[in-house]
This record gives structure tokens, C-alpha cells and sequence, in this order.
């Protein structure tokens, strides 16, 4: 019980306290939230992924074995979504907007947080974290959109958009410099922590800000369903994954916990810039965020006892 407490009061309540901030900030003076974002993505998440890469001590055979995770993890919930919505009887686009809520979670603005927390900043922990958040913006932004795209002409230009976001060129530098042990000067390497340290509250504020926008009157049934199969689904998939190939200690830790974020924030932009069922995937994000205070308080007190 006492490890309990302590995981929530030194690892949770410090990011509620944050996202709080963000909630206050955007409920009195109405932030400009497009802004934000852009200033996360453009700015702060590629300065962030290209010094946290730059930094790390981990090998490329790492980077394939959190591939291999992350791809085995998506297909079991995307099995289990298609399977339950089968047995709801969604249609009409509900089918896949309430699969990519299972299937994206917040690996960045939530998970980097607690990864740095639970870790205490452990780079080798951390490079664990900004691989899956990397491979989480492909997805989202290739898939995601193409999953939701409208029938007209026209939207594939928005999927393949991504290869002109600063985030992937951050992370090739990121690791090129990196493998290379290329020096940076100390003129470029002082600015680029200032943004990399800047990233992790600005992200919290932001998406407090977020979630105050969101307007929910009533929820969905679905939603609870989502929000199960994301919060409780996400860390059963993970950990039959890390025992099937007997992972262990620090990796195994990272994994399951990386997979207990509540769904993502983008998946709900993405689906009311496409007008596809933007209430569920608004609500999945609201009460999937203020739920995982719990189920990601439990999910690392059982990362800890199990591979610690």
C-alpha cells in the first residue's frame, strides 16, 4: 500500500498537477490550442526526440526489439477491437474511429512524463520511451489518417504530410550523431536542452488545455468499452508479449507501462478534422486521461513487483 501511495503522490499527482495548470489556463483565458500544438510538434517534441536520441546509450538491435514490440502490441488490439466491434455492430466509420482510440495512446505528452518519473530520468529508460513515441506518430499520422481520410481526392497528400514534419528528421539526426559519436557545439547543444527541458511541462499544460476544450454532455456507452480495452486490454497485450519472449528488468518495466497510457489526443483531432465520429473519440480521451491516474498508478506498482 505504502509503494502504492508513493507512485501516485511522486509520479502521478505531479503530472495531474500540470495538466490542472493547463485546465485552469485555457478555462480563464481561452489559449489559442492550434498554437499549442503546433509549438509541441514543430518545436519542443523534435528537440526533445533528437537530444533524448543523441543522449542515449542503446543499440540499433534495441531499436528493432522495440519495433517488434510495438508492432506485435498494435495487431493484438487492433484483433480486439475489430472483434468487439464486430460484436457491438458498429458501422458507418464508428468502427474505426473506436480502433484507433484502442490502438493510440498518449506515448508522448503522458508517457514521457512518467517514463522520466518512474525512471528518474534513466536515458536508457527514456530512449525506450522516445522510440515507441516515434513510432506512435508514424502510425498515427500514416494509418491513422488514411483509416479516416474522407473518399475525396485529395486527403492522401495529409497522410504523407508526415514526411515533412521536423519529428522524423530529429530522430535520424538524433541517432545518425548518435551511432557516429559525432560532437555537437556546445552553441547549438546548450539551446537544444533548454527546448528539450521545456518539452515535458509545456505537454502537460497542453494537454490539460486540451482536455478543458473537449465538451462532453453525454457519454457514449462505447466509450466505456474503449476506454476499458485502452487502459486494462493495452497492459494484458503487453504483458503476454514481454512473457512470450521471456523479456526482463528495466526493458520489460518500460514496455508494460509505455502500454498503460490512455488514448491519445491526436486520434481525436485527426478524427474531427475528419468528421468521423468526434464525440466517441473526444470522450475516450477525457475520461481515458482522468481514469489512468489509477490503472497507470496499479499498472507500474505491478511493472515494479514483477520486473524490478
Amino acid at each position: 500500500m505504502a509503494d502504492l501511495f508513493f507512485i501516485l503522490t511522486d509520479i502521478i499527482l505531479p503530472i495531474f498537477i500540470l495538466m490542472a495548470i493547463g485546465y485552469y489556463l485555457q478555462l480563464t483565458f481561452k489559449l489559442d490550442l492550434s498554437t499549442l500544438a503546433k509549438l509541441n510538434i514543430y518545436f519542443l517534441v523534435p528537440g526533445f526526440i533528437f537530444v533524448k536520441l543523441y543522449e542515449a546509450t542503446f543499440s540499433y538491435s534495441l531499436f528493432l526489439y522495440v519495433l517488434l514490440f510495438f508492432i506485435l502490441l498494435v495487431v493484438i488490439l487492433f484483433i480486439i477491437s475489430v472483434v468487439v466491434r464486430k460484436l457491438l455492430g458498429m458501422k458507418n466509420g464508428e468502427e474505426t474511429t473506436f480502433s484507433n482510440s484502442i490502438m493510440f495512446f498518449n506515448s508522448g505528452n503522458y508517457g514521457v512524463p512518467v517514463n522520466d518519473l518512474v525512471f528518474r530520468g534513466d536515458p536508457f529508460a527514456m530512449s525506450i520511451q522516445v522510440i515507441v513515441l516515434m513510432l506512435q506518430n508514424i502510425f498515427l499520422f500514416s494509418y491513422g489518417i488514411f483509416s479516416l481520410r474522407a473518399a475525396a481526392e485529395g486527403k492522401l497528400k495529409a497522410a504523407l504530410g508526415y514526411f515533412k514534419m521536423p519529428v522524423l528528421y530529429a530522430m535520424i539526426a538524433g541517432i545518425v550523431l548518435n551511432g557516429l559519436e559525432i560532437n555537437i557545439p556546445e552553441f547549438i547543444w546548450v539551446p537544444a536542452n533548454y527546448i528539450a527541458d521545456a518539452m515535458i511541462g509545456i505537454a502537460l499544460i497542453t494537454l490539460g488545455a486540451q482536455v478543458q476544450n473537449m465538451k462532453v454532455k453525454v457519454i457514449l456507452p462505447s466509450v466505456y468499452i474503449s476506454v476499458f480495452l485502452r487502459l486494462i486490454g493495452g497492459p494484458i497485450a503487453a504483458l503476454i508479449i514481454i512473457y512470450l519472449f521471456k523479456i526482463d528488468g528495466l526493458i520489460a518495466q518500460a514496455f508494460l507501462i509505455a502500454s498503460a497510457m490512455p488514448t491519445s489526443v491526436n486520434s481525436a483531432v485527426i478524427a474531427q478534422e475528419y468528421n468521423n465520429h468526434q464525440d466517441l473519440a473526444a470522450q475516450t480521451v477525457l475520461i481515458s486521461t482522468l481514469i489512468s491516474s489509477v490503472t497507470v498508478t496499479l499498472v507500474i506498482f505491478v511493472a515494479r513487483t514483477l520486473f524490478g
